[in-house]
């Protein structure tokens, strides 16, 4: 299954400008994540593991912001619904390790990621 995004047009200035934000706006959360990761691991001397997909045993002292992102691409959320549109169940599936170690480092509560679930 391809998740490709169609092209972006934009044509207004203010579109461009806003375009430009958010793309830098990205690339700041992005940088600072990898940071924070890799100076909690080298503070403790230590690699995160699973972090490669053709060698889970692979342990990686500084795992970039897209190695890291990746880890939690199989996250998913569902959402059941009644005809009326009321919620009757929220579901999240299970964090691994590896995702758990990620948020650690991150000096995040897991509550950000089971607060989905209410």
């Amino acid at each position: 299954m391809s998740w490709d995004i169609a092209p972006l047009f934009v044509r207004k200035d203010d579109q461009i400008e806003g375009m430009t934000y958010l793309l830098t706006l990205c690339v700041r959360v992005m940088t600072l994540i990898e940071f924070v990761v890799q100076r909690s691991l080298k503070e403790e001397k230590t690699g995160l593991s699973g972090m490669h997909p053709e060698n889970r045993r692979k342990i990686k002292e500084k795992p970039s912001a897209e190695r890291i992102l990746k880890a939690f691409s199989r996250i998913s959320l569902t959402i059941i619904t009644d005809q009326a549109g009321n919620v009757i169940v929220r579901s999240l599936k299970t964090l691994s390790n590896l995702q758990r170690e990620i948020i650690q480092r991150l000096n995040l509560d897991p509550f950000v990621y089971h607060g989905l679930e209410n």
